[in-house]
């Protein structure tokens, strides 16, 4: 049985309003997700202390980073990035960070006090630079991402991408040719993946940055994480738990019955009548489960996934009670949402058998090898270094995932991405979990951020399964919300948890400042 890993690569321009996919990208994983954008009020920036005009936040710079760290005669590439210094004053401290796995353009809000990268700003009087991840957007080292230009695509040489820009940039803002590390405390931050990397950084190249701000930073690479959707299950209104927990099991019944004119019934009945195998119709109905990833405290009750709960919970203008309706119930009622509604989301004008089904070894997802294209380049890293196959639970546990999507010790989909895979082609988590210490890591300066109801936070260092103590040198402070919440600046005003988070965040960062002056009034 093959396991589907493709991420729903979700719009920018919808900002993950919408689940919809288009043609060719497939329904499987979804991602740790890059940093949500949001768009600033406007572009037009002038400096908080003098009043000066600045360049607009969407202006571009181009830095010639290395091709390859460990062969530097291979060249260089020029890798975007964009820079806001309206608070910027002499000694204040440089902040960097990356969305991660998606262009970055529609990310410059964060440069701002929007964010609790820019909140840090202001206080310290700093400055922001946002970042693109090698192979993701439009800064990659060569023209496709084919697997000859991937294997240049790693956890290390990122980390050894942000160290060197750090190091060796000359920044476009007055005095930015004498900020590198050793005369200005760099911070690098960031959320998901991309809050992973401070992390990967302060292990592997301690003396870069002066701190590090990691918000449910997935540090931990695994590649069975049924803890993700069974966060979703603790977490989601438990009627709704229920109901899905029915279906599923229905689905497993009727799926490993050998009755195929019950089989055709059932897929019919979600739109899924032409979809061959099925364990991608078993495992599309994870999608309406991974709408919970994109809720924040900013969310409204119209949510995607709220949406989906009240189709199965309100009959009649009633809500169901804890229980749930039961099982005949929620299999029409998820049917028909699924089929009348969601599918279009999900699949638009592409047909339900190519937008849902993963065996298809021509499908452009498999072999389109153009850039800017965040699903394949963040596909090879999963493939390679960090897993995070999201299946069903344990057998015998409760599970909102078909027992049907499991991980398999040589997994399809990797191989017929990119080809090329080492067999078997698992992702080699240990190698990368040694390398950067996962949930034992213990260094200086870093501030962990996470949620108590983020889906991922089994891979951070707020994990169930691992007790991470917090420390003043490494604190974390965890709040109610959900996937990097505290990252929009918003998100304080209506969770006082969250706000709780941010205020600590300052504090520490404030403290670490001092520190760093104290260090250098005494040299």
């Amino acid at each position: 049985m093959m396991l589907s890993v493709f991420p729903v690569l979700l719009s920018l321009v919808t900002a993950y309003v919408s689940a919809r996919i288009p043609d060719g990208r497939l329904h499987a994983n979804m991602p740790p997700m890059p940093l949500m954008p949001f768009e600033p009020v406007s572009n037009s920036v002038t400096h908080a202390k003098t009043g000066a005009s600045m360049p607009p936040l969407n202006t571009t710079y181009y830095f010639d980073q290395l091709v390859d760290h460990t062969n530097p005669s291979l060249g260089t590439f020029k890798q975007r990035y964009w820079m806001d210094w309206e608070y910027y004053e002499p000694g204040g401290p440089i902040l960097m960070f990356t969305p991660g796995e998606n262009n970055a353009e529609n990310y410059t809000m964060y440069l701002t006090n929007g964010s609790i990268f820019g909140m840090i700003a202001q206080q310290e009087k700093g400055a922001t630079v946002l970042f693109e991840h090698r192979f993701f957007g439009f800064s990659n080292p060569y023209p496709d991402l084919s697997v000859a230009s991937l294997k240049y695509l790693t956890i290390q040489q990122a980390i050894d991408d942000l160290a060197y820009f750090a190091e060796t940039v000359k920044l476009p803002m007055p005095g930015g040719d004498n900020v590198i590390p050793d005369k200005a405390p760099w911070v690098l931050l960031g959320g998901s993946y991309s809050g992973a990397l401070p992390s990967f950084v302060k292990v592997n190249k301690p003396d870069v940055f002066w701190a590090g701000y990691a918000s449910s930073a997935v540090v931990q690479s695994i590649v069975d994480f049924w803890e993700y959707f069974d966060s979703v299950r603790r977490f989601m209104p438990q009627n709704c738990s229920a109901d899905v927990q029915a279906v599923v099991q229905h689905f497993d019944q009727v799926f490993t019955s050998g009755n195929q004119s019950a089989i055709t019934a059932l897929k019919d009945a979600y739109g899924m009548k032409d979809v061959s195998h099925l364990d991608d119709v078993a495992g599309a109905l994870r999608n309406n489960l991974w709408d919970w990833q994109k809720l924040s405290p900013l969310s409204g009750p119209g949510s995607l996934f709220f949406q989906f709960c009240d189709a199965l919970e309100v009959k009649d203008g009633k809500n169901a009670p804890a229980s749930g309706w039961g099982v005949e119930h929620a299999v029409n009622a998820w049917g028909t949402y699924f089929k009348n509604t969601y599918m279009n989301l999900l699949c638009g004008d592409v047909d339900v058998a190519t937008c849902i089904g993963t065996y298809n070894a021509s499908a452009s997802v498999y072999t389109d090898t153009a850039v800017n294209n965040a699903a394949r380049s963040w596909q090879w890293i999963v493939c390679n270094e960090m897993g995070f196959f999201q299946d069903a639970a344990p057998a015998g546990m409760p599970s909102i995932v078909s027992q049907l999507i499991q991980p398999v010790a040589s997994d399809m989909a990797c191989s017929l991405l990119c080809h090329a895979f080492a067999s078997p082609p698992v992702p080699n988590v240990q190698k990368t979990n040694e390398a950067y210490h996962g949930w034992d890591v213990k260094v200086d300066r870093l501030f962990f951020a996470n949620g108590k109801r983020d889906p991922w936070r089994g891979a951070t260092v707020s994990a169930d399964s691992h007790t991470v103590a917090s420390t003043p040198s490494q604190p974390i402070v965890v709040s109610d919300g959900f996937h990097f919440s505290e990252l929009r600046a918003a998100a304080g005003d209506v969770d006082p948890t969250i706000k709780n988070v941010q205020t600590q965040a300052l504090s520490y960062m404030h403290t670490w400042m001092e520190e760093w002056r104290n260090i250098q009034g005494g040299k």
